[in-house]
């Protein structure tokens, strides 16, 4: 068992971001547009209905499509299978739902996190500015810590497979 390197693992995740495009636009292109008069005035009225409203539509699909398909009998996402890599736990063994979902979780936690961050910039909130800034700079230096840290090891393991006690294999 070899660890990915790490760009395999980046053209991974570019595969998968494709479908995540191809959700997006199925998803801004007919529901939105079909249910635009119910769906309008949910991304208007509060920054927690926009983004509970964002996470329900984008997010909670995303983050499935990677929970179950990395526990799932192929052990990754398309991107993974088409690069030929695979998420396992630390003796090699398939990942079962919980860890999934614990490993998917901190791994979009900075995408939600700047989600929280654009709708409170955006709509009337009670945060200040300045403290919006400075969760937007959080999420910024968290994803570069995703992009620094598998350069730092041998297993090439990122922030989530250390917390989630995941690898990526070949």
């Amino acid at each position: 068992m070899s660890y990915a390197a790490f760009k395999i693992r980046i053209y991974a995740f570019l595969l998968d971001y494709l479908v995540i495009i191809i959700y997006g636009i199925f998803v801004v292109g007919t529901i939105s547009f079909v249910f635009r008069s119910n769906i309008n005035p949910l991304f208007s009225s509060s920054p927690v209905t926009a983004e509970l409203t964002g996470f329900f539509m984008m997010t909670l699909p995303v983050s499935l499509y990677f929970i179950l398909s990395e526990c799932s009998k192929w052990q990754g996402t398309l991107g993974k299978r088409k690069m030929g890599i695979r998420v396992v736990d630390g003796i090699g063994q398939r990942i079962g739902i919980g860890r999934s979902a614990f490993r998917t979780t901190i791994k979009f936690l900075p995408w939600e996190a700047a989600h929280f961050g654009i709708w409170r910039l955006m709509l009337p909130t009670d945060f200040s500015e300045i403290t919006v800034y400075v969760i937007l700079n959080a999420v910024n230096l968290i994803i570069l810590l995703y992009l620094i840290i598998p350069l730092t090891n041998k297993k090439r393991k990122n922030v989530y497979d250390w917390i989630a006690g995941t690898e990526v294999v070949r």
